[in-house]
């Protein structure tokens, strides 16, 4: 990778922020990170992030939702991967995907990652919609 790619993480857990903050960084990244939905999307609509990755329940329990689905609506946001991180699964056991163009559609993401987030699968999972985009 030549160029730095910008990526927006949002999560309301500090340590979340921090550890994919340093691992992102060190896989040259460029990372923007926020720990709400309302910041998040001044700061995408400002930076333009080539990818953005998203807590599901923040401030409220439909927060990654709503941000996601802002999104998703601009211009901007249509051309970039969005996903969305989630720990339902550990709390009710349903297994939360978006493998189906249906299932991204009612979402507004392109995939979504079940917490505990290994980083090296969110940037395996970034890196394969820039390799399909090609």
């Amino acid at each position: 990778m030549s160029e730095k790619r910008k990526i927006l993480i949002v999560d309301d857990d500090p340590d979340i922020l921090a550890q994919m903050r340093i691992m992102l960084e060190a896989n040259n990244y460029t990372v923007y990170s926020c720990d709400n939905s309302r910041d998040a999307f001044d700061v995408f609509e400002e930076v333009k992030p080539d990818a953005v990755a998203s807590d599901l329940m923040m401030e409220e329990m439909d927060s990654g939702f709503m941000l996601t689905y802002k999104i998703k609506k601009t211009e901007h946001g249509k051309k970039i991967p969005v996903i969305l991180l989630t720990s339902a699964t550990y709390v009710t056991g349903y297994k939360f995907d978006a493998f189906t163009q249906e299932e991204k559609d009612w979402l507004k993401c392109d995939a979504v990652l079940n917490k505990p987030i290994a980083v090296e699968e969110l940037m395996k999972k970034i890196d394969s919609f820039f390799e399909t985009a090609k």
